[in-house]
């Protein structure tokens, strides 16, 4: 018989699947608990990652450019019209109908060829009138000598008459009204004379205003206007109207430009420029200065000073009254140390800190960050001297430099111990993170 104690074979195959299942399940139990451990951890860590502070020091970031060696060319802007080197408007002096116009615009002349002719009636009339003015007084010429012999012989026999009689006779009152009527003869004489000059005077003026008559050009040249026709009457009493304008040689003309009061210092005659017109885009065209002028002008509040380019226009391309921006080279500096002209302008803040309470939560409360330290810059000298800043092992650190010239974008550093090379500060791009 079975003990009791002792249990039958029918109870072990129920004990060991019992005792298998609770192995399991502690297992598993454990298992959820550890993975449960390992997940909180990764969490914490994360967290710690994402929160922690940063080590590095708060402060701008800057935009830096080099200081180089290079050439440096200055340049002063100008705008104007071109204008033919001598520019001639012809007029007439007299006044009369134009019966012919020889020439048209553009065509070219010579000096002494007849452009327009006018009436000649009237001219004609005077001269006519002037040539008998002057044969009258021609008569009177020969009147008043004849009347100077008489008088002359009147004279001569009354001294001859008193030297027979001993003075006796004639009276001295006679003898006295022959010499009078002697030098009287004689002044009308000199005055039939005078007047003889007087007549050719008057014709030689008539037949000059025949000439006139006729408008001829003073100038080799080209036609630039005309302004007048045929059957026109030309009133000349009070101006003269003006019938033609010529250019005397296109081949040279004249850039006459007007360059702004703060830069006519830089602007001297003998210096080179170079414009452009819009008839011809893209081409480029030279010129010299020959004149600048000491008599300012004044166009809506802007002060400006006329200054001439002498220009060759040999293929003609350029035409008088065409508009040219010019660009007057000032100067011309080779092999020279440059700077942006923004380096000169900037100037950083003495210090910068990071914001107190910025970023955190939690963590950041439970967890202390290391305080970050403020960016030093030296600080500016105040004493006018151009300068420029350099980054040197993390610090803005000013140079005081002397400038030289400048083309709006760069400028000649001519002392100072920056060297090319360098990167000098520019501008502030933001605060780093």
């Amino acid at each position: 018989m079975n003990s009791p104690d002792t249990p039958s074979t029918d109870q072990g195959p129920a004990l060991n699947k019992l005792l298998k299942t609770e192995s399991a399940g502690l297992f598993s139990r454990r298992r959820l608990w550890l993975a449960g451990v390992l997940i909180v951890i990764a969490i914490a860590g994360l967290g710690w990652l994402m929160l922690r502070p940063s080590e590095r020091p708060a402060g701008p970031v800057y935009q830096t450019e080099q200081a180089t060696m290079g050439k440096l060319v200055v340049k002063v802007s100008a705008t104007g019209n071109l204008q033919p080197t001598n520019n001639v408007e012809l007029s007439s002096e007299l006044s009369g109908i134009v019966t012919e116009v020889l020439v048209d615009d553009n065509d070219r002349v010579k000096k002494g060829q007849v452009l327009a002719r006018l009436d000649l009636s009237k001219l004609q009339d005077a001269v006519a009138k002037s040539r008998a003015s002057l044969a009258a007084a021609d008569a009177q010429v020969l009147q008043a000598q004849v009347t100077v012999e008489e008088a002359r012989a009147a004279l001569a026999r009354f001294r001859q008459v008193a030297e027979l009689s001993g003075g006796k006779v004639p009276s001295r009152s006679e003898m006295d009204s022959a010499e009078a009527n002697l030098k009287r003869a004689e002044a009308n004489e000199a005055s039939a004379r005078a007047t003889v000059n007087q007549a050719k005077a008057n014709l030689q003026s008539d037949e000059t205003n025949i000439v006139k008559a006729s408008i001829r050009s003073p100038i080799d040249g080209v036609v630039l206007t005309r302004a007048v026709e045929p059957g026109q009457t030309v009133a000349a009493a009070l101006q003269a109207p003006v019938l033609f304008t010529l250019a005397e040689d296109l081949a040279k003309m004249e850039l006459q430009v007007d360059v702004d009061e703060a830069e006519v210092g830089q602007v001297k005659v003998g210096q080179t420029a170079t414009f452009s017109v819009d008839a011809w885009p893209g081409r480029k065209y030279t010129g010299v200065i020959t004149r600048v002028g000491y008599g300012s002008q004044v166009k809506d509040g802007v002060v400006s000073y006329p200054t001439v380019l002498a220009v060759a226009n040999d293929d003609l391309s350029l035409r008088p009254g065409m508009t040219g921006n010019a660009e007057i080279i000032t100067v011309t500096r080779e092999n020279v140390l440059l700077v942006p002209n923004a380096a000169l302008r900037f100037s950083p803040t003495t210090t910068s800190t990071t914001p107190q309470g910025s970023g955190g939560g939690l963590v950041s409360k439970l967890i202390p960050r290391p305080p970050r330290q403020p960016l030093k810059v030296q600080a500016p000298v105040n004493n006018g001297t151009p300068r420029v800043w350099v980054l040197r092992e993390g610090q803005a650190v000013s140079i005081d430099v002397q400038t030289g010239p400048s083309n709006g974008q760069l400028t000649e550093i001519v002392g100072g111990p920056l060297e090319a090379g360098a990167e000098v500060i520019t501008e502030t791009m933001g605060a780093q993170p």
